[in-house]
């Protein structure tokens, strides 16, 4: 029997939903996923939820963490994590894989384990690989707890942007020219893998973009003026991840729209513009949480072409079989016409950041795009659907 079908006792009648935020962390972008929480924890409506913070360390210890948002956040450019949040350096929180089972327990080395009490809903504020990619979603599948976001396949979409791109192209949608190089290529022909990316180069122009390609943040993102500077991007780029992406320059403005899983179906946001960033080569890590680089929000866009990029955002969301939410990235180029970027099933969620702007803007406040998520999520059952 699927756990969302089990009878409930009256004590599970009576009290509140209880959401576990897992934040943190394997990837590089451990940090952003603990600012996101903090943020998150905040403004979840404590009088509707229970809320269960646990982080997950750098090396995969999941662990039972302290609720105190205020110290998450990004301070005299210095980034948080979990582990300076964990209330214990050897205790663990397991998550039961029975999925007629959603209690967590807590055990430590010598200790009897600890029942926190059974988890409702799971809210996934992790960002790239071993979060945002389909693992952990997986495991939520298996243990039969429902969660906010992308399931497992359209998170691996959206995390890998190779495949992202691929599924676009397949559904119609405006893609710009890109080149993959696979881990096993860079290992057998170093040589041949290069001359690829300058073939790609010298067709489609320098600059190029040299990036990881299951990645985030911007993180381990280069522009590369000249082939003097591809051999420290590609280096940069497989810090984070051994597949890498090389795209080239589009000339135009950066348009993002958001959207979110309503009872009767996605909607679209007000559209949000990128504007250049004077003090960075582009919209990089630095000018998105530590500048903290401004939007404009709404876009100023004509009627027609708000309504272009919103309907391409939704198309976006469909194409990838998304749920809950995700940010969509456009390029406007120069001759007027819209090319998709990539997609973030897990954007980044700070009240700075640009998915909560968006729906701000459009009429949906941070708190009520919390429970909105929350709510979506408790509609859905795990498994197939």
């Amino acid at each position: 029997m699927s756990s969302e079908n089990l009878p409930q006792s009256p004590e599970q009648q009576l009290r509140k939903p209880r959401v576990a935020v897992v934040f943190g962390g394997r990837s590089s972008e451990h940090a952003i996923s603990v600012v996101t929480a903090g943020a998150v924890l905040r403004s979840i409506d404590r009088t509707k939820y229970d809320v269960l913070p646990i982080g997950i360390t750098t090396d995969g210890r999941w662990a039972l963490t302290a609720d105190e948002p205020d110290r998450m956040g990004i301070a005299d450019r210095r980034l948080p994590s979990v582990e300076e949040l964990a209330e214990s350096t050897e205790g663990d929180v397991v998550l039961s894989v029975d999925p007629g089972n959603r209690e967590v327990v807590y055990s430590e080395q010598g200790s009897v384990p600890k029942a926190l009490g059974e988890v409702d809903v799971v809210f996934p504020v992790l960002h790239g690989p071993y979060g945002e990619d389909g693992t952990l979603q997986g495991l939520l599948e298996l243990s039969g707890v429902p969660y906010v976001g992308a399931g497992v396949l359209a998170s691996a979409v959206g995390q890998d942007k190779e495949y992202m791109k691929r599924v676009f192209r397949s559904y119609g949608l405006p893609v710009g020219p890109y080149e993959v190089i696979r881990p096993r290529e860079w290992r057998l022909d170093p040589s041949g893998a290069r001359k690829r990316i300058v073939d790609f180069a010298a067709e489609h122009g320098w600059p190029v973009f040299v990036k990881p390609a299951r990645g985030g943040s911007s993180m381990g993102i280069t522009k590369v003026d000249a082939l003097e500077g591809l051999e420290d991007a590609i280096e940069e780029a497989q810090r984070h991840d051994p597949k890498i992406l090389v795209e080239s320059l589009l000339r135009g403005r950066e348009i993002e729209c958001g959207v979110l899983e309503f009872e009767d179906g996605p909607r679209a946001s007000v559209p949000a513009e990128i504007p250049p960033v004077t003090s960075h080569e582009f919209y990089d890590f630095e000018a998105k949480y530590i500048d903290a680089a401004p939007g404009l929000v709404p876009a100023p866009l004509t009627k027609e072409q708000t309504a272009e990029v919103q309907r391409l955002a939704v198309e976006a969301f469909d194409a990838a079989s998304c749920e809950g939410l995700v940010r969509a990235d456009f390029f406007l180029t120069e001759e007027g016409d819209f090319v998709i970027n990539e997609i973030n099933t897990m954007p980044g969620f700070t009240p700075i950041s640009m998915y909560p702007r968006m729906w701000q803007e459009s009429g949906v406040s941070y708190p009520e795009l919390i429970d909105r998520l929350i709510e979506a999520a408790l509609r859905r059952p795990t498994g197939l659907r």
